[in-house]
């Protein structure tokens, strides 16, 4: 009944030249222990990522419950001959879960089921999907979109004649959607990747460093407390730990402390006994 915006971005309108994009590709140790995990539970990896993508947007809207858009590849359910037939399918859905005390490993089995539930509506419209919530129009469903896809290996994509590419030269591309907020997981078979999109001023290689942490936290509750809260995983780097409680707060001041603290403030009350001293909701003290 209500949308779910990362950030409070909402309301973003332009040409796409305020979006900001970032890749990164993740540890070869974190994408082994995430398939391992995935495998033991009997889930797809793309469960797995989905749940770390939910906490990252719960962290960031201030939600435990949260919806987001998923991209589904609207052929699994197009009828015979689908494989053959050429255009484009794919469809993007409201998915919702619960990032509450439920243990991680409930939770993954949870979300698994949830999308494989969804695909049974992969062809329904996204229209179909708003007037079956409480969310009125014009608001949108939700602010923020996985993309969850698997890709040739670099390595493999225009190695030779044998793709068909020679004497192709490639100029460029883009991609952009209308969501402010887009996280891509690249699933190269044997490895991991992450392109983020999100609007200024935020930033996509900060919004990766979120989903890479929440990733690893995954991976070391299943390994080793399955049972953890899903909503206690963490999503901040360390890095941005240390910048946000220790660098932004090195505040310290010299000041006269063999004098005791009432002894301060008499000073302060003499030298400016109408300036504010406290501020509360409404309220206004002063010296």
């Amino acid at each position: 009944d209500e949308p779910t915006l990362p950030f409070g971005l909402s309301e973003v309108h332009g040409d796409g030249s305020g979006v900001g994009e970032a890749h990164r590709m993740l540890p070869q140790a974190l994408n082994d222990r995430l398939r391992e995990q995935a495998r033991r539970l009997g889930v797809s990896l793309a469960s797995l990522c989905h749940l770390a993508w939910g906490q990252v947007v719960a962290r960031s809207s201030g939600r435990q419950q949260v919806v987001f858009g998923t991209v589904l590849f609207g052929r699994m359910h197009a009828g015979t001959g689908a494989d053959r037939t050429m255009g484009l399918f794919i469809n993007t859905l409201p998915v919702r879960l619960d990032l509450d005390g439920t243990g991680v490993a409930a939770n993954v089995r949870a979300t698994h089921r949830r999308l494989c539930e969804l695909l049974a509506h992969e062809h329904a419209s996204l229209a179909l999907a708003q007037r079956c919530s409480g969310v009125a129009a014009p608001a949108p469903l939700f602010g923020a979109l996985l993309n969850y896809r698997h890709n040739t290996p670099a390595a493999m994509a225009g190695s030779g004649t044998d793709d068909g590419l020679s004497g192709m030269e490639w100029l460029g591309g883009e991609e952009r959607t209308n969501y402010p907020l887009t996280l891509s997981v690249e699933d190269f078979g044997e490895a991991l990747g992450l392109t983020a999109q999100v609007v200024e001023p935020i930033s996509a290689d900060r919004v990766c460093g979120y989903m890479q942490r929440a990733l690893e936290q995954l991976a070391e509750a299943l390994e080793h407390a399955p049972n953890t809260p899903v909503r206690e995983l963490d999503i901040l780097p360390a890095e941005e730990r240390t910048y946000l409680l220790e660098d932004l707060n090195r505040t310290a001041a010299a000041y006269p402390s063999e004098r005791c603290i009432q002894e301060l403030f008499e000073q302060q009350v003499r030298q400016a006994p109408e300036a504010v001293a406290l501020v509360h909701e409404d309220e206004e003290l002063s010296y």
